[in-house]
């Protein structure tokens, strides 16, 4: 249980620290690195992902998303007992990841008047809010998240060579082209959660509310998705 609750709280710390901070360095007006635009956003979030998951892939198996931990425990991979263990310690490095985003970039945010945008570095929202179709976008994501994951399984060299890890990196890349304008592609719980939470306590110096309104949408989606993975795979295979 130990090794569990490091290797994910550290590793989802490591990916929000990375994903979190892109966004802030591409968003932010003063950043050198300004107007980068989404494409940089996405590949670095495929990138936040695949690093720590080399790193932890295995002493925890590297989920780092309750969506996917549940949907694994679902289809019998991970014991439900070590469940609440791998979800505390990913919303929990979630939140740290932010955190540290949020120091290092404290100067610019202090000097972004547009409050929203500073939300947006750290939490996901709609471009366009309309509660059954942000819904369904993070469903079908987070489905084709785990539903490809599961299907790694089919590559009988993959675990053992680490290219399942490359895979899992074109996953998110896949996700992000293809539905990120939608909804920001959360995917992840615990990577919306732990950063509205960030957002909801530091001291923002222009500051809007975290939109806990939307903030279910980020966390019921993906698990719903997740659990439609495990029964279509089962179907399938």
């Amino acid at each position: 249980m130990r090794d569990i609750f490091v290797g994910e709280l550290v590793g989802t710390f490591l990916l929000l620290l990375l994903g979190n901070s892109v966004v802030a360095n591409v968003n932010l007006k003063k950043s050198g690195m300004h107007g980068g635009g989404s494409v940089q956003i996405t590949i670095a979030w495929g990138l936040a992902v695949m690093i720590p998951a080399f790193i932890f892939g295995k002493m925890t198996g590297a989920s780092f998303n309750p969506a996917l931990t549940i949907a694994l425990a679902a289809k019998g991979d991970v014991a439900w007992n070590t469940v609440p263990v791998y979800i505390i310690a990913q919303v929990l490095g979630a939140f740290l990841g932010a955190c540290l985003t949020f120091a290092l970039f404290k100067d610019h945010y202090d000097q972004e008047e547009d409050a929203e945008l500073c939300r947006g570095t750290l939490c996901t929202a709609p471009s366009i809010p309309n509660t059954g179709r942000n819904l369904l976008s993070e469903i079908v994501g987070t489905f084709v998240l785990c539903f490809t994951i599961f299907g790694l399984s089919q590559i009988e060299t993959a675990g053992t060579s680490g290219v399942d890890k490359i895979f899992v990196y074109g996953i998110i890349v896949s996700i992000g082209m293809s539905f990120g304008g939608l909804t920001g592609y959360a995917i992840n719980p615990a990577r919306d959660l732990g950063p509205r939470i960030a957002y909801a306590v530091l001291p923002f110096k222009h500051k809007t509310t975290p939109n806990w309104s939307y903030g279910w949408i980020p966390v019921v989606g993906p698990i719903i998705g997740g659990l439609i993975a495990v029964l279509v795979y089962g179907l399938v295979f």
